[in-house]
């Protein structure tokens, strides 16, 4: 919806192209709507009829696929942004010409993510027929819930635990990234996201690092290095009373005395 949306505006379809049916009209105190606003109507339709129609069941799982695409739909209208131009003597605003543009897809995703963090859990008997009765009762409790929320029948499983039925390993003794530089800022959470978020704490090891180093040319034609040591710190996911095992360790082998050469 969001790429027909926008492919529309820049005219790259012969049968669509701005949304300027209400231009002219007033919007709001001191605004009329103007400009070229984003079809959003012309990509909610066609995605409609394209991701829906693969939907063929009429049992509780495709009722909820359903529901949740027109809130997928619903998010990328909601999050539509206002933009405005002002007119006027002498760069005055006496009055504004507004349309609504895309905003960034990320921001429709953030939307998406809360509301999937919030999403209802819709109980239907299992195993129940493909009545008419049972198709019934599907469509009631669907049409209860408002279109903009999202659903689902099961609780997710949780990937912070180990579950090797389903192939999940956990977080725990998972290598995050902590320190460094020229980290994105996904990286820079990375330690908090896999394990302040599954209730671990971070933990750190040394570890020793063989690198060349100390390379020069020698004529003609080759380069040799030496090799050298390096500590490098990394940082694991760890239950938090094991780092509190393994920081009172830390400190104990900090107290003891220095030998004497």
């Amino acid at each position: 919806m969001y790429t027909l949306t926008r492919n529309c505006s820049l005219g790259d379809f012969d049968n669509c192209g701005c949304d300027d049916s209400r231009n002219g009209q007033l919007g709001g105190q001191g605004w009329l709507w103007g400009g070229c606003s984003d079809n959003v109507g012309f990509g909610e339709t066609i995605s409609k009829q394209f991701v829906d129609a693969l939907e063929t069941g009429q049992d509780a799982r495709a009722a909820m696929n359903l529901h949740n695409n027109e809130a997928g739909r619903k998010a990328v209208k909601g999050t539509m942004k206002q933009t405005c131009k002002c007119h006027g003597v002498s760069g005055s605003c006496t009055t504004q010409t507004c349309w609504l543009q895309l905003p960034e897809f990320r921001e429709v995703g953030n939307y998406l993510k809360e509301k999937y963090h919030k999403a209802l859990k819709v109980d239907l008997l299992k195993g129940a027929g493909n009545s008419a009765a049972s198709r019934g009762a599907i469509a009631e409790t669907f049409s209860a819930i408002s279109k903009k929320e999202l659903v689902h029948l099961e609780d997710s499983p949780d990937y912070c635990l180990e579950n090797k039925t389903l192939g999940l390993q956990g977080t725990e003794g998972r290598e995050c990234v902590k320190k460094g530089k020229h980290l994105s800022k996904w990286e820079k959470r990375s330690c908090k996201r896999l394990c302040g978020d599954c209730g671990l704490a971070v933990g750190e090891r040394r570890a020793q690092m063989m690198s060349s180093c100390n390379c020069k040319f020698h004529w003609c034609c080759a380069v040799k290095c030496g090799q050298c040591r390096k500590t490098i710190t990394k940082y694991f996911c760890v239950k938090k009373d094991k780092k509190s095992r393994n920081e009172s360790a830390s400190k104990r082998k900090d107290q003891r005395p220095a030998r004497r050469h």
